[in-house]
């Protein structure tokens, strides 16, 4: 497989990889700057040899792995979980996310592409979340919970059964969800305030 992104969240979905033993034959990255990351030269010549194969986007924020992925003209690779990750055989993964370790994502959860489960977050029975979101580590969703497309849940933040959160929202870090939130919101707090929305989802 390749893995598109040489930085920090890079090196994390190297971890990933050799955690289920799996090759990584390229690692990608636009930045000239960025020869190497571990043991791995940094190829910034995607040829038709090199997209023969499938990718997984290491990009952290969400706007960008989206307009990469948009843009990219390879293959992507299967939704993947590290080894150390609890993913109930009942859970759908899209292309291209990733499940971090010691991640739990329980029974009847689907979870479109391009997403990240980061370290040790938990997403309860049911959940829906769309493409491209990220639930950072420590994040915990309830069961029920649907997620929009790019959503950011923070840090440590909570979202009691059955709320739903819309698209291309910022939940700060520790926040509590007990109310259902709009497209494009911005909310902090316990329990969490809606601060800001952003019209057409520009700032």
């Amino acid at each position: 497989m390749n893995i598109y992104g040489a930085s920090g969240h890079g090196k994390v979905i190297i971890d990933l990889v050799h955690s289920r033993m799996e090759e990584i034959h390229n690692v990608l990255d636009d930045n000239p700057v960025i020869t190497g990351i571990y043991n791995y030269p940094v190829v910034h010549n995607f040829t038709p040899e090199v997209l023969r194969r499938k990718t997984i986007i290491a990009i952290g924020d969400n706007k960008i792995r989206k307009k990469v992925a948009d843009n990219f003209s390879g293959g992507f690779y299967k939704g993947l979980s590290h080894a150390t990750a609890v993913v109930d055989r009942t859970v759908e993964l899209g292309p291209g996310t990733v499940v971090m370790a010691n991640a739990a994502i329980n029974a009847d959860t689907i979870i479109g592409a391009h997403c990240i489960l980061n370290t040790g977050c938990i997403v309860e029975h049911d959940c829906v979340l769309d493409n491209f979101t990220h639930i950072s580590p420590g994040a915990v969703l309830a069961g029920g919970v649907k997620i929009g497309e790019g959503t950011h849940i923070g840090i440590g933040a909570l979202v009691i059964p059955g709320k739903k959160i819309g698209k291309w929202c910022t939940i700060g870090a520790g926040a509590v969800i007990i109310e259902d939130v709009p497209d494009y919101a911005t909310v902090v707090g316990n329990p969490g305030k809606v601060i800001k929305i952003a019209e057409n989802g520009n700032e």
